[in-house]
């Protein structure tokens, strides 16, 4: 379980380093996208669907968490395991209407989605130039 204890530990081994430091927010229920649609209104909100099983995803996952650039108050970051969660992942899939992949990315702003990628598209994004 090292991918979920490095990924959702709180206390990072570089503490000087804000900027790429992720506060990571599971999604595991239906219910969160509701949330998620009404905060989109006040800051970005952004889902990572992440395939615990690929090693492609967890390349692009590792790539990700290590370029982030925004600041912690810019957007929040959800992380959603699809294995245990597909139900909600079907969800985001028809909710945003955007097809589903793995891995990908979705930026919601105002209740819609505004940018969504998967695979080495993810770590191409520019996620400045969507806030």
């Amino acid at each position: 379980m090292g991918l979920f204890s490095n990924l959702f530990n709180s206390k990072n081994s570089d503490t000087s380093d804000k900027k790429n430091h992720l506060s990571w927010i599971p999604l595991t229920s239906i219910d969160q996208l509701s949330d998620i649609e009404q905060e989109s209104a006040e800051r970005p909100q952004i889902i990572f669907k992440h395939s615990t099983t690929c090693g492609i995803s967890s390349m692009v996952l590792r790539s990700f968490k290590n370029s982030y650039l925004l600041e912690q108050n810019q957007a929040d970051v959800y992380y959603l395991d699809l294995q245990r969660y597909r139900a909600v992942s079907d969800e985001v899939a028809n909710r945003f209407k955007v097809y589903h992949q793995s891995p990908q990315l979705l930026m919601i702003k105002n209740g819609m989605v505004v940018v969504h990628e998967s695979h080495g598209g993810i770590n191409a994004l520019e996620l400045t130039d969507y806030i």
